[in-house]
């Protein structure tokens, strides 16, 4: 049975930086702050190449490595998986978890399917689960094999001999996928399921009801025992914005300006702030981020939609956290 603690995350916003929502300097302090408040057990960047560029994922996160010790270090949603080779990838990511000790938790996704980007690396929007299947079965070889032999859909590989290996002796990697239910059907979402029970460590979810996840959780649970995997410490994350203001009106209004430069005038949806957006005073952030922990989120991931990312981190350890439930 499966029963973990509650594992607190920060999502920091490399993106901002290319608007003036943040600085380099204030996110590498985040960092900090967050390992140094004992709260937050790991610390996490997004990821895009050209469809929504950042600073890039995996240079931020060995910034990071080097200025922490404990904390585990992620990418929240690896959007370009499906473009980068999984060889250049494997040592990337190899030299990140030995910079870290063994700290790094690889989050894949299939990306948001931006065709000028996918053609830029020569790849097809159709492909994308696919590539996203294939480059992760590539990863284990080649991060548990001394010399790997290789010929799939999309990559080659002859006497391939990877180096470094990771400093983790079992990488962990997630995948993160949150399908509409309402828009691609029960059959889509069930298979994405699927993938995750059979090719993730651990699963990552955007603002969702409590029955969906749960619907979602109950396929994972059977195709895991279907093939015979141990879901003991398999962790579930939601990627959850937050920002905390006495006034609620004002919590919504900075959070809506956050979404339309972080990400596109129109989203999140009304409906997906719901669910996604715990904002307001103290007690309404807490009661929409404990909603998550009771529905089975262990890991939930904070991000915080605000310019001043220090004072939200500083307020939430102070004002939310002693009104949560931690498990």
């Amino acid at each position: 049975m499966r029963r973990l603690p509650t594992r607190l995350g920060l999502s920091l916003p490399n993106r901002g930086v290319l608007f003036g929502l943040t600085d380099i300097d204030a996110i590498l302090a985040a960092a900090v702050l967050a390992e140094k408040s004992g709260v937050f057990e790991s610390v996490w960047f997004g990821d895009s190449l050209l469809h929504k560029p950042r600073l890039e994922s995996i240079v931020m996160l060995s910034a990071a490595a080097a200025r922490t010790e404990k904390v585990r270090l992620g990418v929240m949603c690896m959007a370009s998986f499906p473009v980068r080779h999984p060889v250049l990838l494997a040592i990337q990511w190899a030299s990140l978890d030995q910079l870290s000790k063994g700290r790094t938790v690889l989050g894949v996704c299939i990306g948001g399917g931006h065709d000028p980007e996918l053609r830029a690396f020569g790849a097809r929007r159709s492909e994308r689960v696919d590539r996203m299947v294939e480059g992760i079965e590539l990863l284990r070889k080649l991060w548990s094999e001394d010399e790997v032999e290789h010929a799939g859909r999309f990559y080659a590989l002859e006497k391939c001999r990877v180096v470094p290996k990771p400093a983790q002796k079992f990488c962990p990697i997630w995948i993160a996928v949150s399908p509409d239910r309402k828009i691609v059907g029960d059959a889509v979402v069930d298979n994405a399921m699927k993938r995750v029970a059979m090719l993730a460590d651990g699963y990552i979810t955007m603002g969702v009801e409590p029955d969906e996840f749960r619907r979602r959780w109950e396929t994972i649970e059977e195709t895991s025992r279907a093939v015979g995997k141990d879901l003991s410490r398999f962790e579930t994350s939601i990627h959850g914005m937050v920002n905390i203001n006495d006034g609620r009106r004002a919590a919504y209004d900075e959070a809506k300006d956050y979404f339309r430069h972080y990400y596109s005038p129109g989203y999140p949806s009304e409906e997906l702030i719901k669910v996604w957006l715990a904002h307001g005073p103290p007690e309404a952030c807490a009661e929409m981020i404990q909603s998550w922990i009771d529905m089975g989120i262990t890991t939930p991931v904070l991000r915080f939609t605000s310019r001043d990312q220090i004072g939200q981190i500083e307020r939430f350890i102070a004002d939310v956290l002693p009104l949560l439930q931690l498990q």
